[in-house]
This record gives structure tokens, C-alpha cells and sequence, in this order.
């Protein structure tokens, strides 16, 4: 175990950028789970978590309320989340995930960025087999048993606990498909979920030089500016 955590904590880029950024990309995130599930948060597990982390990113929780209303007019157009597969420079694996209204504007911006900094736009599933998806949760360490609770989670599909020294935080690591069990199981007993997600960890890293990674870090930088991209992973090491 730790091979999900240590690459959480080696990430050179940061999940979680501008708060401006930050308000967008939960935001869509609220509609895309609205559409799918509903605007009540009790019935609606997903919206549920992404409430959770809305408030942990210190949301407003009138910009939340505002962002579910909206999301249940008619005039809300829905996001569509669609994923890209890509190689930056010097043979990095690039996952960028998307939600978008308008796919052909997306696509063009994301290929004309890996064209200028040096990478190419691949074909979907080409990296299917780089990265494992996960569900991720994070719960506070206080009154935490990590021994009873790691055997406990594999009877609802939890695969990995890791101790975040930094937050003081267990993160729990479980399958893609697991994440609604998971999380019920954390909300009956008790526990305070901080955090609920899915992340994409990567099977196998590429150690680059100094240069090298200035090279990727720029090119992950200005994918991630758009406002379309939710999120980019990679395996540089």
C-alpha cells in the first residue's frame, strides 16, 4: 500500500488552482450531478459529496443553493464530461478531463495547446491501461481505528487507507464503481466525509530531468486555464 498516496503527495500540479477556478469547476460539477440525480442532496449521494466539497474549498453556501437552483431551471444547459487522452513532451501520459457545452470548441483549444508546447492529442482509451480511476474520500483522523476500519471497507470495496500526516486526514481509496457504497458506508457510521471524489493513478511513472518537467509543467498549465478542463493527470514522477 501507498503507491495511490505517495503520487498524491509527489503531484507537481495542483488539484485545486484559483478559487475563481475552483467555484467553476465545482459548479459544474453541481449541474452535471443535478441533471443526473436530482436537486435534493438526501437522495442524491453525488450531489451530496460534491456539497462536501464545496464547502471544503470555502464555497459560499449561498453560491452552492444559487448553483443547484440554476442547475434545476430548464435554461440550464447540461455539461457533457468528456475525457482526452494526450502525450506532452518527453513521453508523459496525459489524462484531461473535461465538461463542456460546446465539444468541438473543447477539442479545438486542447489540440491547439499540445500542438504549441509540444504534444499530441491521442485517441480515446490509447491510456486506458496507465491509469487505475478511483474513488477517493477523505475523513478526519480524530477517533479513527485505521486497523477495523481498513477490513471493514473491503467488504464494501474500499482497496487502499492512507494516513495524510499534513491534514491529519485517513484517505480512503476504493474502485471506480464503489464509490456510492463507500460513501454510505462512511455516512452511517458517522464519519465526516471532507472530501469525495474520483482521481485517475497512474500504474507507472517517468522520472524527467529539471528541464524536462519545466517542459510538461507549462504545457499542464495552460490546458489547465481553460475553462472547460476540470482536472489533468499525468505520470511524471
Amino acid at each position: 500500500m501507498g503507491r495511490a498516496f505517495e503520487y498524491r503527495k509527489a503531484r507537481k500540479m495542483k488539484r485545486w488552482g484559483q478559487m475563481a477556478k475552483t467555484f467553476t469547476r465545482i459548479g459544474k460539477d453541481i449541474v452535471m450531478a443535478v441533471k443526473g440525480g436530482g436537486p435534493d442532496p438526501d437522495t442524491n449521494g453525488r450531489l451530496r459529496a460534491i456539497i462536501q466539497n464545496a464547502k471544503a474549498a470555502n464555497m459560499p453556501k449561498e453560491n452552492v443553493d444559487r448553483a443547484i437552483k440554476k442547475a434545476s431551471s430548464k435554461e440550464q444547459e447540461d455539461y457533457k464530461e468528456i475525457v482526452y487522452e494526450a502525450y506532452a513532451p518527453h513521453g508523459i501520459a496525459l489524462v484531461i478531463e473535461t465538461a463542456t457545452d460546446n465539444h468541438n470548441r473543447t477539442v479545438a483549444n486542447v489540440r491547439s495547446y499540445l500542438n504549441k508546447l509540444g504534444g499530441s492529442l491521442g485517441t480515446q482509451g490509447m491510456l486506458d491501461f496507465m491509469f487505475d480511476r478511483k474513488s477517493v474520500f477523505r475523513i478526519p483522523a480524530e477517533g479513527v481505528d485505521p486497523d477495523e476500519l481498513e477490513l471493514e471497507l473491503i467488504d464494501v470495496g474500499g482497496d487502499e487507507l492512507e494516513f495524510d500526516d499534513e491534514a491529519n486526514q485517513y484517505i480512503i481509496y476504493g474502485e471506480f464503481t464503489a464509490f456510492g457504497s463507500v460513501q454510505k458506508f462512511l455516512e452511517e457510521k458517522g464519519f465526516e466525509i471532507k472530501q469525495a471524489e474520483f482521481e485517475r493513478i497512474p500504474n507507472d511513472y517517468k522520472e524527467l530531468t529539471d528541464e524536462e518537467v519545466a517542459d510538461v509543467e507549462k504545457l499542464i498549465e495552460r490546458i489547465e486555464e481553460d475553462d472547460d478542463v476540470q482536472m489533468v493527470y499525468h505520470n511524471m514522477k
